[in-house]
This record gives structure tokens, sequence and C-alpha cells, in this order.
């Protein structure tokens, strides 16, 4: 967040001070989708991408074109309208395992993933990720109920318990789909690999023949199949197949360490009203489209996005550290005194996706959990300064609270009358 602020104030201020249209200055300095995958500098490479096509849709959604009009009512109504943008690129995942070693780091930057299938066709999932409030239990049990063709109650996701769980990183950086899932994905298809040899011996075919498709065995070019269940059961009660080539059960372990980080972008747009009296900022609406590669789960995404955003205009507005200027006590050291954004601080969403596929992992997923946070403190920031710029404000600090807002407006107001 503190990279993507500085640059996107950045960006703003010179706009001003060139004269350039915010959004045209910001259109000059994407990088064309035609461009990719794209070698920076210092060393990343972007692989996919399309900053265009989000800005156009954020634009459309935050209905733009038709800001002038609402600006004019509230300057009617006494009020100050402004409107911010934030265009950001994010790197998540944090790869690969060379990475750490060449940091000095011991450590692996991997997930680890085990499918255990049981004799009853459901399926357990032993995850080194661990969720705190992301939805992986949903989104992990969707992608096995999608990859193997069984209903997602009989999905099982086991994690958080060491005496339980493989070596993995855990949760950060935005990984656990794009890491934590691929590991899972690779693990699946040696599930799929060894159900195919086992109904290769009960459909008397080759194993190459075997076909695996909505959660069936099926020999190529026939209707002769196996249910997922079948395979599962013969598994562990292997009458049916040479115990010589196959060992009995169902239950395999990969490991994924990612040759690249994913870069999940978007743009942001936020719209505030300010009542220049009291210095209150009322955040009215929040755009947000972002590019997250290929989304399992839309809900959970909507759901990430909506906590990222509130976090973020938390900060823009509200949380802050204050501490006694004598003692250095800590003054805000519980709810009472620390301002936590509530749900009359945040405005309606309009939350969208524009997809460019991850071209380094099979799911073609990039990370979801901070994108959020990290686009909104600069469009609610560029907001505020956008509705102060006729009074001639041209920076504030965070949290814009309202004290500080009336302060810049007093300040500028005495500016104007020297």
């Amino acid at each position: 967040p503190e990279a993507t602020y500085l640059l996107e104030r950045l960006v703003d201020v010179a706009a001003r001070v060139s004269g350039i249209d915010r959004i045209e200055l910001r259109r000059r300095n994407f990088i064309p989708s035609d461009a990719f995958p794209y070698q920076t500098p210092v060393a990343l490479e972007y692989d996919s991408g399309d900053y265009e096509a989000t800005l156009q849709e954020a634009l459309k959604r935050a209905d733009y074109a038709g800001f002038p009009a609402r600006q004019a009512a509230a300057k009617n109504n006494g009020k100050l309208r402004g409107i911010g943008f934030s265009t950001y690129l994010e790197a998540c995942g944090i790869a690969p395992s060379n990475v750490a070693g060449a940091l000095g780091a011991r450590a692996g930057l991997f997930e680890a993933a085990q499918v255990r299938v049981n004799p009853t066709g459901s399926v357990t999932v032993f995850t080194g990720t661990h969720s705190h409030g992301q939805g992986h239990e949903t989104t992990f049990a969707q992608l096995v109920a999608d990859t193997l063709g069984i209903d997602i109650e009989n999905v099982e996701i086991v994690h958080g318990d060491t005496s339980k769980i493989l070596f993995g990183m855990g949760t950060y950086g935005s990984r656990s789909l794009a890491v934590g899932g691929e590991a899972l994905m690779k693990a699946m298809n040696k599930i799929v690999a060894k159900g195919k040899k086992i109904a290769a011996h009960q459909l008397e075919a080759a194993a190459d023949d075997i076909e695996f498709s909505d959660g069936k065995f099926t020999v190529s070019g026939t209707d002769r199949s196996k249910t997922f269940a079948d395979i599962a059961l013969s598994a562990y009660v292997p009458h049916n197949y040479p115990l010589d080539e196959l060992e009995p059960g169902l239950d395999e372990t990969a490991f994924y360490d990612p040759k690249n980080f994913t870069f999940p972008g978007g743009c942001h747009i936020c719209e505030v009203e300010i009542d220049p009296e009291t210095g209150v900022v009322d955040v009215v609406n929040f755009t947000a489209v972002d590019d997250v590669g290929r989304v399992i789960n839309p809900m959970i995404v909507e759901g990430q996005v909506h906590g990222g955003v509130a976090q973020g205009i938390g900060q823009a507005l509200l949380e802050g550290c204050a501490y006694d200027s004598e003692s250095g006590q800590l003054l805000t050291g519980s709810f009472m005194d620390y301002c936590m954004p509530r749900a009359d601080n945040v405005p309606p969403f309009q939350v969208g996706t524009h997809t460019t596929l991850c071209t380094h992992n099979s799911l073609g997923v990039k990370g979801c959990g901070e994108v959020g946070a990290i686009g909104s403190p600069p469009a609610v920031i560029n907001a505020v300064l956008d509705a102060l710029a006729p009074l001639g404000v041209s920076d504030i600090e965070m949290p814009a609270t309202p004290h500080r807002v009336w302060q810049a407006i007093q300040s500028a107001r005495s500016a104007q009358a020297a």
C-alpha cells in the first residue's frame, strides 16, 4: 500500500503541475496489453495484464461521465465533491525458493498439499496454508469438487494443525490459491493418474485409453465407465487389480514452488463529499475493478475486495496511533480511542473484475487478498484533495480526519484572503 500510495499521489501532483488530465497521464504510462510478457529492469517479468481495460470498466461502473453534474449538485447544497483514482500493480506469491536462498533465508517458498480419497469416495485435503477469514475452506473445497466431479459436501479441508499438516509456508503475500491451490491441483492430478490405472484394469483397457471427466473414468470412444466412487472403493478393496503393479490406497502428496510472482492489477475510483464547515468526509461511492486472474469463486473475491477497501478507507480517513508528547504513552490503546471503520463509514461498492490469466500456474489465478487494501487509500485521498482543490489545498496527511480537513480548509481560506 505504501508504494502504491506514493506513486498514485505523485501521478496526481504531476498531472496538476503539467496540466495533463489525471486519467490521460495514467494511460500514457500503462504497459500495453500486447507488450506482455514484459521484462522489467529489476529482474521481474510481468506475465499478463490489460490495464486500459480495467480503467475503462472502472470509469463505466463509477459513472465518471456523470460526475460533473453530481459535483454541481453538491456545490448547490454547500458541499465539496471530489473524485479520485488509483491504478495499481501488485507482486504476490513471493517466489521462487531460490529468492529466499539469495537473501540468506533458510526456508523454502513452496506450498504442499495432501489429497486423501477415502473408500466412501469422500476426500480429505491437508494444506499448509491457513484461513483467517479468506474463505480457503470454500475455495479449496470447490476446486476439489469441480476437478474430481464430486459433491462439495464430500470434501473436508484440514489446516492449522501442525500434528497433521505437511510442510508449508502458510498464508501471506496473497499466495494461498496461486501457490497452495496449485499444489492441490498437482496432488489431484496424481490422484486421477492412479485412478486411471485402477480403472484400466477394471475396464480391461489400456491406461492411456482411459479418460476422466465429470467424476467418471471412461474408456475413450465407448460408454464403458466407472464412477469416482467406484474407483475409490476399489483402491481400498484391491480385488480387481494386480498388487505387484499398483499399491492399495488413493492418497497423494504434491509440492509446488512457483517460478514467478503473480501480478494482479486494477483501478479503484472513490467519490467523496465534504462538509466545509466541519471537515467531515463522506465516502459516497467506491468502485473497484481488479484483474486477479481466473476467478474461482466470485463471492469470495468480492468479499475480499470489500474487506480490503474498508481497511483502506480506515487507513485514509480514520485510523492513527496517537502518543502523549511528554510521556510517550500510547493514547489510542483501545477501540474507545482508536477509530476503526464502521458500517456507516463504508459506502456502496461497485466491484468488478477483468480477467487476464496468469501464465505460470495451471489455474490461471493471481493474488487477490490484498488488492482492496492496496488500491483504496490513494483513491480516497486523491478524491479528498480533488474536492478541496478549488480552495487551493494540494496535500493532506493521512488519516484525513475532520480536524485535519477543517484545518486545511481554514489555512487555504486564510492564504486566499491574504
